[in-house]
């Protein structure tokens, strides 16, 4: 059955790990530095979860109640499906939930309020970023977590990069970055007065055992090195209300 599944996330499902196009170590140190502020005992969706690694993850460090969604990867335009999250669902006897839905049709008056909100390597695909990411707040009752392709962060200015084709990392359904100043600024616009934005600890992980050319998979060209993506990255920002 598995061998059907075109997996995105390298899951550990009871010693067996899946052949995703994420790393397994790659997965890993994110987890450390997105679940640095613990979910135990509390509620958090995760908008955007495909083959569900940090939902599972949350659920494993101790998060009372877990929503998985997602619409792109699971039913929609995307190449993913549904199927690797459900496998994984069933072999790790989880509890939590899913729902298929787009991030634009996230109604808090329909789902409720979460007490953290995972919003991890969503915001870059979307065309109305900042729409996207009201909409993903909007859920958040405390913690909004945001994981994203930063550009121009040596810019000043708060922008946003845009990406015609698919001129990031060959893929058409890129189309913007935000530096850093952009994104800590709209987070305060939309409510998160409290803002810390971390590089992704993956990218550059000493530590990794990825080949070079696997992180080129996720990470695109910046691991090799080329000069023209100097200036691009990977953050993780947290907002706080």
């Amino acid at each position: 059955m598995t061998d059907a599944i075109k997996w995105f996330h390298s899951l550990d499902l009871n010693g067996e790990v899946m052949p995703g196009i994420r790393p397994a170590d790659v997965l890993e140190t994110e987890a450390e530095a997105i679940f640095s502020h613990s979910v135990k005992g509390k509620s958090v969706l995760d908008i955007g979860a495909w083959d569900g690694f940090f939902s599972f993850e949350a659920e494993r460090r101790g998060a009372k109640r877990v929503l998985s969604t997602d619409h792109f990867c699971w039913s929609g335009p995307g190449w993913g499906t549904k199927a690797g999250y459900d496998h994984a669902h069933q072999r790790l006897s989880s509890r939590c939930e899913s729902l298929d839905v787009d991030v634009f049709d996230l109604d808090p008056e329909k789902l409720g309020k979460f007490d953290v909100v995972l919003f991890l390597g969503v915001l870059y695909h979307l065309t109305n970023p900042y729409d996207g990411l009201r909409k993903a707040a909007d859920m958040a009752g405390d913690l909004l977590i945001v994981e994203t392709v930063t550009a121009q962060n040596r810019n000043e200015q708060a922008v946003l990069q845009y990406y015609e084709n698919d001129s990031l990392d060959g893929d058409p359904t890129n189309f913007f970055a935000p530096n850093t100043k952009a994104l800590a600024g709209m987070l305060r616009e939309i409510g998160f007065p409290n803002v810390e934005v971390i590089p992704n600890p993956a990218v550059e992980s000493p530590a990794a055992k990825t080949p070079a050319a696997e992180k080129r998979k996720w990470f695109g060209n910046r691991a090799a090195g080329q000069e023209k993506h100097v200036d691009r990255a990977r953050h993780i920002a947290f907002a706080w209300r």
